[in-house]
C-alpha cells in the first residue's frame, strides 16, 4: 500500500483500550449502561469479580468498604470512584499513602439531601412520628392529645456550611422566611455572601439561638458526640436537631435523654451509629416521638441516577486521561 494511502475502517490499528473498572456495588441502570459503553465493566457476580484485588486499577463503589487490608492488596490500584460525597467508608489514608486517587460526588446530591432535612424538621415540628407509630400499632389518636409548632420565621442553624448546608438555607428562607446562622470555622469570612445569614464565631452561639439546628460536617475524631448533653443543654426547650450527616455526630444516648427530660422538642436522624437502624436499638428514642429514616437522604431515582453518574464520569476521565 502507497505511504498516506487510508485504510479500510475494518483494518485500522486500535489506538486506544477502554479502561477496565471493577464496579463494587449495584448502581442506576443509566450508570451501568454508561459504563458499558465507555469502559470494559466488571460487576459482581461476573466470575473475573473475585479477582479484583489483584487486578484492579480503577474500582467504582457506593456503598462498599474499602479497608486498608483491601487497599494494601491491590498492587495496581490508581484510582477509586465513589458515589456520594462521605468517603469514610474508604480508608483515605491508606489510598493517600498509594497516592490513589478518591473522585467522590461533593455538591451533586445537595438538593436531595436538603429536601429530607426539611421534611424530618416539618414530621418532627408535628409529632408525625410518634403519630404513626401510635395509629400502626391500632391506637386511637385524637386530636386533641396532638401538639406541634409553628416553624414560620424560625431560626436555622447550621452546623458546616458546604453544599447541602446552604441549600438547607435556601430552602428554610424560602419555605419558612428563616433567618440562617452558621458555623465553619474552615470557611473564609465573606462566604456565601450571595445568601442572608448571620456567621457564628463559635458553635455555642447556633446551640443557644437556632430553633433548628441541622448537622452537616464529615464524622472525624473532632466531630465525634459534638452534640452531646452538655451541648443540648444550651438548646432552647422548643429546638429541633436534624442529622442527616453521619451517625455519631449526634450522640444517641444522650438525645433520648435530652428529649425525655424535655431539654429540647426532638429530632430527625436519616445517619445512625447502626444502619439500618433497628427498633432494639432505636426504640427508646421512637417511643419518644424522634423521626427515623434509614439513610435516605440521596435515595432518589434521579440523585443515584447523577450521583452514580458523576462518579463513574471522573473516574473514566482519569482513567483516560480527558477532563
Amino acid at each position: 500500500m502507497a505511504p498516506g494511502a487510508l485504510l479500510p475502517e475494518d483494518t485500522l490499528p486500535v489506538t486506544f483500550d477502554k479502561p477496565t473498572i471493577y464496579v463494587m456495588d449495584k448502581f442506576h441502570p443509566k450508570v451501568e449502561e454508561y459504563l458499558k459503553e465507555h469502559s470494559n465493566p466488571i460487576f459482581p457476580g461476573d466470575p473475573k469479580h473475585g479477582q479484583w484485588h489483584q487486578k484492579a486499577q480503577y474500582i467504582l463503589v457506593r456503598s462498599a468498604h474499602l479497608t486498608v487490608d483491601d487497599v494494601e492488596s491491590c498492587p495496581r490500584l490508581l484510582a477509586v470512584g465513589k458515589q456520594g460525597v462521605g468517603t469514610d467508608k474508604i480508608d483515605a489514608a491508606a489510598c493517600k499513602k498509594r497516592g490513589i486517587r478518591i473522585f467522590n460526588t461533593p455538591g451533586v446530591n445537595a438538593r436531595a439531601v436538603a429536601e429530607l432535612v426539611l421534611t424530618l424538621t416539618m414530621a418532627t415540628a408535628r409529632g408525625v412520628g410518634r403519630i404513626v407509630s401510635r395509629q400502626s400499632e391500632g391506637v386511637l389518636v385524637p386530636k386533641e392529645t396532638c401538639k406541634g409548632l409553628i416553624l414560620h420565621k424560625r431560626k436555622l442553624g447550621l452546623i458546616g456550611m458546604g453544599n447541602i448546608g446552604k441549600m438547607a438555607a435556601q430552602i428554610f428562607r424560602g419555605a419558612f422566611e428563616a433567618t440562617v446562622i452558621a458555623y465553619d470555622p474552615y470557611l473564609p469570612a465573606d462566604a456565601w455572601s450571595d445568601l442572608p445569614h448571620e456567621r457564628a464565631g463559635i458553635i455555642e452561639d447556633v446551640l443557644r439561638t437556632a430553633d433548628v439546628i441541622s448537622v452537616h460536617v464529615p464524622l472525624t475524631e473532632s466531630t465525634r458526640n459534638l452534640i452531646s448533653y452538655e451541648q443540648m443543654k444550651m438548646m432552647k426547650p422548643d429546638a429541633i436537631i436534624i442529622n442527616t450527616a453521619r451517625g455519631g455526630i449526634v450522640n444517641e444516648a444522650d438525645l433520648e435523654v435530652a428529649v425525655r427530660e424535655g431539654l429540647i422538642w426532638g429530632a430527625g436522624l436519616d445517619c445512625h451509629e447502626q444502619e439500618p437502624p433497628s427498633k432494639e436499638k432505636y426504640g427508646g428514642l421512637w417511643d419518644l416521638g424522634v423521626v427515623s429514616t434509614p439513610h435516605i437522604g440521596a435515595a432518589t431515582d434521579q440523585t443515584q441516577m447523577e450521583t452514580g453518574m458523576a462518579a463513574a464520569q471522573k473516574l473514566l476521565a482519569f482513567a483516560t486521561g480527558k477532563p
